[in-house]
């Protein structure tokens, strides 16, 4: 075959693939999009935490092996996690088993916090029963008190009402935590953006799209506001009582309105678990933040995951610009790092958590 018959053979063939290379990239999914950049600058990424560190923020099986548990604690070593709070801890005999499991296995390196059941919550008695279980859970190990999103959203009492985040109901509870010594870990509600219309302009729209569950349409669900406002209320009825509002209160967006909630209310701290795609978009404000609010904030991180703390390191220790968050859905943006001082970052390591949470071993932590 001639060289001008090969081209005119082979040309039309190629133009057709490249065409329909062009036309799936131009119909390609915003899911399926994932650009690389090509900036070049300066990178530091830390391997494990300049400091060793308390999680306050985390969720781990009460039934796991031995083999698990020594896995998890050598990946704890690796990253310098000194000790991990495990808010799974339920109540009566399960929480007993899931203290034997961990803490038991490895003394010093894990914190429980017990849980509540709401079930009968509409019963005369309830809350002086659920306070005395708490204080039960605290003869075997409890160290806090763990409330779930679930408080305020779905959980509802026998007439079908739900019940609000600062039900008085609730109150035995409250004030048995502060008679304990005892902090209270509250997640209350959801990202701002889950409460609102699933169109173009929702910033959480691909995490919407990938997990429709996590809507809450108003036809359902009370308003964000609302829930807010029943939590900080409840903040301010028990001023005795230490909370540690979780996930900054989800106003990771707006951290002024979070300063401003501290500045009212001395006996509220909170933590930074799931929302350090908030803290990395805006590095100057919240840089000045911390160092504002640095008594107020602990190191928290929700879902394990040994490699994903060092995204963490990588925002709060050093000026790193432009690089990549762990998961796209919470944060299609880049991060940028905080170069949080050593004071700071020893706060939030770890000096807030040995002041609010008790039963951590000072001696395992710098002075």
């Amino acid at each position: 075959m001639r060289l001008a018959d090969l081209r005119r053979a082979v040309l039309p063939v190629l133009a057709a693939v490249l065409a329909s290379a062009s036309l799936r990239a131009q119909t390609m999914s915003i899911e399926d999009y994932d650009p690389k950049s090509t900036l070049v600058v300066p990178e530091h990424k830390p391997a494990r935490a300049k400091f060793p560190f308390v999680d306050v923020h985390n969720h781990q099986d009460r039934d796991m092996s031995a083999a698990e548990a020594a896995k998890l604690v050598a990946d704890m070593d690796r990253i310098n996690l000194r000790v991990m709070v495990n808010l799974s801890g339920s109540q009566g005999a399960e929480f007993e088993k899931g203290y034997r499991n961990l803490p038991g296995r490895y003394p010093g390196r894990f914190v429980v916090f017990a849980n509540l059941d709401f079930s009968g919550i509409e019963k005369p008695g309830w809350g002086e029963r659920a306070a005395a279980q708490l204080e039960e859970d605290y003869r075997h190990g409890a160290r806090g008190l763990k409330i779930f999103k679930n408080l305020g959203l779905t959980v509802v009492d026998a007439s079908g009402k739900r019940v609000p985040v600062d039900d008085p109901r609730i109150d035995p509870v409250w004030e048995k935590c502060a008679a304990l010594g005892i902090p209270v870990l509250i997640h209350s509600g959801e990202p701002r953006s889950f409460f609102e219309p699933v169109d173009k302009v929702n910033e959480r729209w691909l995490e919407l799209k990938q997990f429709p569950q996590r809507a809450r349409p108003p036809d359902r669900y009370p308003p964000f506001e609302q829930i807010l406002k029943e939590q900080h209320h409840l903040f301010e009825k028990h001023p005795k009582t230490r909370f540690i509002d979780a996930h900054l209160g989800w106003l990771g967006g707006d951290l002024a309105r979070l300063g401003a909630l501290f500045d009212r209310l001395p006996n509220v701290y909170t933590e930074i678990g799931a929302v350090l795609a908030e803290l990395g978009r805006q590095p100057r404000f919240a840089h000045d933040w911390f160092l504002r609010y640095a008594d107020r904030v602990m190191f928290g991180k929700d879902a394990w995951g040994a490699d994903e703390y060092l995204v963490y390191f990588r925002v709060l220790e050093t000026d790193d610009e432009y690089f990549d968050y762990y998961r796209k859905r919470h944060a299609f943006w880049k991060m940028y790092g905080l170069a949080l001082p050593d004071d700071v970052l020893k706060k939030v390591y770890f000096q807030n958590a040995l002041r609010v949470i008790p039963g951590i071993d000072a001696a395992a932590f710098p002075r």
